[in-house]
């Protein structure tokens, strides 16, 4: 099974990620019990109304939290909230992969008001995420989420729609989307856009839920049949689109499994192949997952190398700043990519030659539960072949008829 959470359009908030679960099935009395546990651990905090009801937006039908609080308090301390969490997680008996969504989702919320302001976390004071609603939409989402068995499923994520324009906050006018936003996306795997509207489409909270719940971001939906769809409504009301956050549930129907990756890529006009040769291999100890050069021709008829690498998100810096240190290039040009890969694993099979032992790694692809191909680990063969002072290409076709043989006998 996969659920997509589809916020390119209208953005995410936690009320309308919590309304969309419960728009798709999820236990709704349930969730309204047990969230008022929350009065009990946050004092000045009191529900006078809470309940899930229809609406119609833009043509839509969705699901919207109706919510109504009396708040004694308008800033706490960061860590209260997090306590909160903590102990009606235990109280109302989370599943340990709640628990661990519930606190993590606080946590992203700690770690970029800190970052934002120079504080430790100890001392983050919550402003706008200081009230019960916060409490509602982590632990009544985790709730669902238990509710509906999601947490074992893979999720994806598309990307998020953020808005534009500036907007108030506690500390005055910014520029949206705020530094909240920006640092609990920063160092994930989600990717951000603009979107259709000049205000906030995306919230703190309903971020901090997301990184902490998507598996990946991809631009596009994976093949998939469908089996249930929720739709969560927000409080505002856009001109031009519904502002709704889409769920959709189903059974994948791929073969191959998809990720987005980062493509650098530079040219080389004056750069020796030693150079080159150096530069390769840095690349790949320093997480690079390929490396290609490509001779062509430029302007003027200068013979040029094209350097492409593929690599995560996380190692562009470094990446980069080696390129630039080993080889004197003056720009590299960054794209995403959405690819689809073999599933694959890799395992350590135990081997015998010549009345030898060894264990060599090998990557096995597979189509459903059938062995597609495999590979054994170039450095292991060369091990091999040293030990037994054979060439390289004769010992590759022994461990290659080992390896074959042991597979089909599994």
């Amino acid at each position: 099974m996969v659920l997509v959470i589809d916020s390119q359009i209208a953005g995410i908030s936690g009320d309308m990620l919590l309304s969309s679960l419960v728009n798709m099935g999820a236990n709704k009395s349930k969730i309204i019990d047990r969230v008022y546990t929350a009065e009990e651990y946050l004092n000045g905090s009191k529900i006078l109304k809470l309940d899930f009801e229809k609406i119609i937006k833009h043509g839509t039908s969705a699901t919207h939290l109706v919510l109504e609080t009396d708040e004694k308090y308008h800033e706490r301390k960061g860590i209260e909230i997090q306590e909160c969490i903590l102990s009606m997680s235990d109280k109302i008996g989370l599943s340990e992969k709640a628990k661990v969504f519930a606190h993590e989702s606080v946590k992203s919320l700690l770690h970029a008001e800190a970052k934002i302001h120079g504080e430790p976390l100890g001392s983050v004071h919550f402003h706008e995420a200081s009230s019960i609603d916060t409490v509602i939409d982590i632990v009544g989402t985790a709730i669902a989420l238990d509710d509906l068995n999601l947490f074992a499923e893979k999720i994806i994520a598309t990307p998020v729609a953020v808005g534009g324009g500036n907007l108030e906050f506690s500390h005055g006018i910014t520029s949206n989307p705020a530094s909240a936003i920006l640092e609990i996306f920063r160092d994930s795997n989600i990717a951000i856009v603009g979107g259709q509207a000049r205000e906030e489409m995306t919230t703190p909270t309903g971020a901090s839920l997301l990184v902490n719940l998507a598996d990946e971001c991809v631009e596009f939906y994976p093949g998939m049949k469908i089996e249930a769809i929720g739709y969560g409504a927000g409080n505002k009301d856009f001109d031009r689109f519904p502002n709704i956050l889409k769920i959709v549930k189903g059974h994948s129907i791929d073969e191959f499994q998809s990720d987005t990756i980062q493509v650098l890529e530079t040219n080389l006009d004056d750069v020796s192949g030693e150079v080159i040769g150096y530069m390769i291999d840095k690349l790949m100890i320093n997480g690079a997952k390929d490396v290609t050069v490509t001779n062509g021709i430029t302007k003027k008829g200068r013979p040029t190398n094209l350097v492409s690498i593929i690599c995560d998100s996380s190692t562009i810096d470094n990446l980069i700043n080696i390129l630039v240190l080993e080889t004197g290039t003056l720009g590299v040009r960054v794209r995403s990519s959405n690819r689809y890969i073999v599933p694959r694993t890799i395992v350590t099979i135990p081997i015998a030659i010549h009345g030898k032992n060894f264990s060599i790694r090998c990557k096995i692809a597979k189509n459903n539960d059938s062995i597609r191909h495999f590979k054994v680990e170039s450095d292991d063969i060369k091990l091999v072949a040293d030990s037994l002072l054979l060439p390289f290409r004769q010992v590759q076709d022994l461990i290659n008829e080992e390896v074959k043989h042991r597979l089909n006998t599994k």
